[in-house]
């Protein structure tokens, strides 16, 4: 190359010099091209600008362009030489390729020893035995044939709702079966005689007598509906069965040969079923965030990756597919109003900017107003619905008690309703974009839905442990003349705001979203149904929904150990009603959910109400003392205390291993180890970023470099045909 080319190819210049010499060394010998030819190639002149400075590294790796005739052999050659360890199945070759490889690999076969013949003749039996192992289980899957008709008809993104819910379905009953197994189960072989063991009960002794005190429901003259408040709010008859915590007052279970350690048992349970439900939506999770990373592309690759590439071939239905091209449209759309309005805020001038962040900063403050004005509603409720509670229920009317008895639940089911329509409104005068709405909006209910029953659970505690110089209250650290097993009677709150919630599901469903799928089908003339319109299946909202079903078990299952196999009961039930709703009564949102997305937003919801449900979990079995009257923890003064007298009963060596793990001395270096592996993967996922945004400028270069090249060869076609 000439002393001009060279400047100009370090100047980012093209090089000014005839090209129809290197035009007829295309024609003439197009599959080996000179190297003063690939120079040309804007690929080659991206990196060489890059690279100045680092040109010295570059000579001694090679040179910046390797030819590509050598990389089919360069994989052929890899193909080959893996053969023996990976299945031919993985690579993206054609049906001829494949038996040509698979013919080298049965040659390759009969030259091993009769020791690797078998070693992969095993693999490849166990691989295939794997493979149609998965296929059975496919087969297994609960409601395979109901999801795949929803998608089929709906797109994946309602699928997606319904798959999120069948795993509800699995976690709870996992839960259940978790606790059953450590809890249940060894008292109901006690009981029935199945097996050679008795209880061992709880020593009275040494705590005062008052403490130990438990009323006992009458059993006197009891009115028919008494049985159905009884239901409904898990007192009476219900409060002394297993569902509550305080059925569970044994201390152990002695078997021939050990003590069974009931009290260790009931705790193990709960940070069993708290872990499992954690790891196992982790990892759920990563799997979404994988692809939801991968989505977050450029703008331009956005609008490119909707166009070619946003279709739901999921679909068969032609209702479904107008909805799924509205909904391409929509999003289209949406996307062009965030341009606008970035290009809006890139064009605001100060004194604009200083009005909408006031605005926003009054508007805010309304929406601090509305949820501390719910809360204290919540709190309100509470306070009202404790203190009226323990009337006879003869002294007030059936209608009067169950309202008591349920209050707080309505409360927080009005305050559920409401604010979300508040929040709707506000969120237009913000001026945000359209999808940053929608996710502000979404995660002020999620926190509104989920910080309810905290605010519940916490004004529990606080009347749990108020005791206002009552000297029997400070005897016994609670307040044991309102609440003698103060763990049931949570429990109870628990169950409430289940079967409440249930309640509510079923009565929207059945008295809101059919009367008015009736009305629109047969009175569609009629301005104000047709304003009012057929009931939208949001996934949002009904993901909200089932979320914070979910949060409650999770509060709940300490108390009420069989609380998850009702949520269990539950989600099944409601698998069928929000189906049949699909089908029958709601339509489709317009603003669509892919199926990727929403699995991510799904589990970071359901991620969020684990999180603040064991908040109040830790609160309780670590800081209020226990009940004296109920329950295994009994003869503790917390719930936690059963672990340091387990491990008081540890070898002396297990013991000192045991401390010097708890010990500030173990965890100040432990923490700072995993401090370091943190940011050690932080930086390992900031090298990859970059490498995926030099593979995305490799991608577009090389489609420059198609251009280029179909450029030069058009020319040189020319140039030969005009001599």
């Amino acid at each position: 190359m000439s002393e001009s080319s060279v400047s100009a190819l370090q100047s980012g210049r093209p090089p000014r010099q005839p090209v129809v010499h290197q035009e007829n060394q295309l024609v003439e010998g197009f599959s080996s091209p000179p190297v003063n030819f690939l120079q040309e190639l804007p690929s080659y002149r991206s990196v060489a600008r890059r690279r100045t400075t680092i040109l010295p590294r570059d000579k001694q790796s090679g040179t910046l362009l390797k030819p590509a005739d050598s990389y089919g052999s360069h994989l052929e050659g890899g193909i080959t030489k893996n053969l023996s360890s990976q299945s031919i199945r993985k690579y993206a070759l054609n049906i001829s390729e494949k038996r040509r490889l698979r013919d080298i690999q049965e040659t390759q076969m009969k030259y091993l020893s009769e020791w690797d013949q078998w070693k992969q003749y095993s693999s490849k039996s166990w691989k295939r035995f794997l493979e149609k192992a998965r296929e059975m289980t496919t087969h297994l899957e609960l409601w395979r044939q109901d999801i795949r008709s929803i998608e089929g008809k709906f797109g994946t993104g309602i699928q997606s709702y319904f798959s999120f819910l069948r795993f509800l379905v699995l976690l709870n009953l996992v839960i259940f079966l978790i606790i059953f197994m450590l809890v249940l189960l060894p008292i109901l072989l006690t009981k029935y005689k199945i097996t050679n063991s008795t209880f061992v009960l709880i020593p009275f002794k040494d705590m005062d007598i008052q403490c130990t005190i438990y009323p006992i429901s009458s059993s006197g003259l009891i009115y028919f509906y008494s049985y159905i408040i009884d239901l409904l709010s898990g007192t009476g008859f219900l409060e002394e069965t297993s569902l509550f915590y305080g059925h569970y007052t044994i201390h152990g279970i002695k078997f021939q040969n050990f003590t069974y350690d009931l009290p260790l048992a009931y705790l193990i349970s709960t940070i069993a079923y708290l872990a499992l439900s954690l790891l196992w939506i982790v990892k759920r999770s990563v799997e979404g965030f994988k692809i939801n990373l991968i989505r977050s592309e450029e703008h331009f690759q956005s609008y490119c990756n909707k166009i070619f590439a946003g279709w739901d071939f999921c679909i068969t239905n032609r209702s479904m597919a107008d909805l799924k091209h509205s909904s391409l449209r929509y999003e289209l759309r949406a996307d062009l109003e965030e341009e606008r309005i970035r290009q809006k805020i890139a064009e605001r001038t100060s004194e604009e900017t200083i009005r909408i962040y006031s605005l926003r900063l009054f508007l805010n403050c309304i929406v601090l107003a509305v949820l501390a004005a719910c809360f204290y509603a919540i709190y309100i409720a509470t306070i009202f619905s404790q203190e009226h509670m323990k009337k006879e229920i003869d002294k007030m009317v059936f209608g009067e008690n169950l309202l008591i008895l349920y209050l707080p639940s309505i409360v927080i089911t009005l305050a559920n309703f409401i604010t979300p329509i508040i929040f709707a409104k506000i969120i237009h005068y913000e001026d945000y974009s359209p999808g940053f709405e929608i996710r502000l909006t979404i995660l002020r209910c999620v926190f509104m839905r989920l910080a309810t029953i905290c605010v519940l659970v916490f004004t529990l505690g606080s009347k749990i442990t108020s005791c206002d110089n009552d000297t029997l209250c400070e005897l016994c650290g609670y307040n044991q003349k309102l609440y003698p097993c103060w763990e049931t009677q949570v429990g109870q709150e628990m169950y409430k705001l289940m079967i409440f919630d249930f309640i509510m599901i079923l009565a929207v469903t059945i008295f809101v979203d059919f009367p008015r799928k009736l009305l629109v089908t047969h009175c569609s003339s009629w301005k104000l149904i047709q304003c009012w319109g057929q009931q939208e299946f949001a996934i949002p909202d009904n993901v909200l929904g089932i979320v914070y079903g979910q949060t409650i078990c999770w509060i709940g299952a300490f108390f009420s150990p069989l609380l998850p196999a009702i949520a269990t009961l539950k989600f099944i039930i409601i698998f069928y009603v929000k189906e049949l709703s699909l089908l029958y009564t709601c339509r489709p949102s317009p603003r669509q959910f892919r199926a990727s997305n929403s699995n991510f937003f799904f589990l970071l919801v359901l991620l969020i109400g684990l999180c603040l449900a064991i908040i109040p979990l830790t609160i309780s079995m670590s800081r209020i003392p226990s009940s004296k009257a109920c329950g295994p923890f009994t003869s503790f003064n917390t719930t936690w205390d059963v672990v340091p007298r387990t491990v008081s009963t540890f070898p002396s060596s297990l013991q000192s291993l045991v401390h010097g793990i708890t010990s500030e001395a173990f965890a100040v270096p432990f923490f700072m180890i995993i401090c370091l592996v943190m940011f050690y993967f932080i930086a390992l996922a900031g090298a990859h970023k970059r490498v995926v945004v030099q593979l995305r400028e490799q991608l577009s270069l090389e489609s420059r470099d198609k251009r280029y090249l179909i450029q030069k060869l058009t020319e040189a076609q020319k140039d030969v045909r005009s001599h």
